[in-house]
């Protein structure tokens, strides 16, 4: 059974990776799927994103990348799933998932969500949240793949957060140029 992760993974996060890491032990494949969405100004371009997704699920051979735009239904039922994969962190997410879900079932019956809660140690992540601390020079590390916070840490010009030494040197700047991951192919179907 196929299952569709949808998100705009901007960036991705430990969290994330949690749901997937269970998903791919759940359904026989996960198709991590980046909303492509124009009203919206991510920090990352799609690509980038597909990027660090697939660099942080290596070792998952069920675990596909895409991106869609539109109705995640219909893209669900194009690449013929059955099953929206959701993570729950807290309460409110759970109200506007059960919202979603219960729209998106008026829109095809043969599609289920499935909820998965959140490990604890990330019931407080979010990518909102990961941004948010980069912005201010805090240290994601902890947060996110080592890669995904280079590249976090590139995109606010912020020097690394690591050490109080290296806070203080100006000369170690990650305005360095971006390693170039467009070398290697990634599938990506266009919708």
């Amino acid at each position: 059974m196929i299952a569709i992760y949808p998100g705009s993974f901007d960036p991705i996060t430990f969290g994330h990776l949690d749901i997937i890491k269970r998903g791919s032990q759940l359904f026989d494949q996960v198709v991590v799927a980046v909303l492509r969405n124009p009203n919206k100004s991510p920090l990352f371009t799609v690509q980038e994103r597909i990027e660090q997704i697939r660099l942080s699920v290596v070792g998952l051979p069920n675990v596909e990348i895409d991106s869609f735009a539109g109705l995640t239904v219909d893209y669900a039922k194009l690449r013929k799933a059955k099953v929206l994969l959701r993570g729950l962190r807290v309460l409110s997410d759970f109200e506007k998932e059960l919202q979603m879900a219960h729209t998106n079932k008026t829109l095809s019956d043969e599609i289920e969500t499935v909820f998965l809660a959140t490990s604890n140690e990330f019931s407080f992540l979010s990518s909102s949240v990961v941004k948010e601390i980069a912005r201010f020079g805090g240290s994601v590390d902890h947060l996110v793949p080592q890669h995904v916070a280079l590249e976090i840490y590139r995109c606010y010009a912020q020097t690394y957060p690591e050490s109080t030494q290296n806070m203080n040197n100006p000369a170690i700047h990650l305005n360095q140029p971006k390693v170039d991951l467009q070398s290697e192919t990634v599938h990506q179907q266009e919708v």
